[in-house]
């Protein structure tokens, strides 16, 4: 006797059934306050998982999709060469975003100019060598800074920003937005590229 008015007044409890929404129907093999304890405390977990789940946020990571890329011009004229690329390294990978995420190519567009007046510091220009192999017996080809830069001064400037990428897919799809000249033309005015301050 004891035990049913105790089963009664659990399920007519007014706080329970305005929290669970629903009056207690115990099943045929709960009945009994040690069911009615077990179901109480089931859905009372339901709910707690429930609320604690709208109350933290997930991290949202971006994709093709949501990436928003900007364009970015950047005057080379007296600037470091190693400076001035490691910084444009950073905007091609996307670090200078909040949603940066490593796996993601969430860079922007780097378009550099003036890339022959770059310059290097100490003894570099004629004391660094760019090496370069053809594939064929003695195809090794060595070639100091002094030389290149007036052969092909862009590839001075693309040669070290490849060097600060990712060695993988990735960093050769990061690459591609790097459009580097050696005057202070270039064919990229209808995306009306912003200037890039240091």
């Amino acid at each position: 006797m004891y035990c049913k008015g105790a089963m009664k007044k659990l399920t007519q409890n007014p706080w329970l059934e305005r929290v669970q929404g629903t009056t207690f129907a115990l099943p045929k093999g709960n009945r009994g306050i040690a069911g009615m304890a077990a179901m109480i405390d089931h859905q009372g977990m339901a709910l707690k998982k429930t609320f604690m789940s709208k109350l933290h946020f997930t991290t949202k990571h971006p994709n093709a999709a949501s990436v928003q890329r900007n364009w970015y011009v950047v005057d080379g004229t007296n600037q470091t060469v190693g400076r001035i690329c490691s910084k444009i390294a950073a905007v091609l990978r996307g670090k200078n975003k909040a949603y940066y995420s490593p796996h993601v190519d969430c860079g922007d567009f780097v378009i550099v100019i003036n890339a022959e007046k770059v310059k290097f510091t100490g003894n570099k220009m004629d004391e660094k060598e760019y090496q370069h192999v053809t594939g064929y017996p003695g195809g090794q080809k060595i070639e100091i800074a002094k030389d290149l830069i007036k052969r092909r001064p862009e590839l001075i400037v693309e040669r070290a920003v490849k060097g600060m990428l990712p060695k993988n897919r990735l960093g050769r799809q990061m690459f591609k937005k790097l459009f580097v000249y050696a005057g202070d033309k270039h064919p990229h005015t209808a995306q009306q590229p912003a200037e890039f301050k240091f």
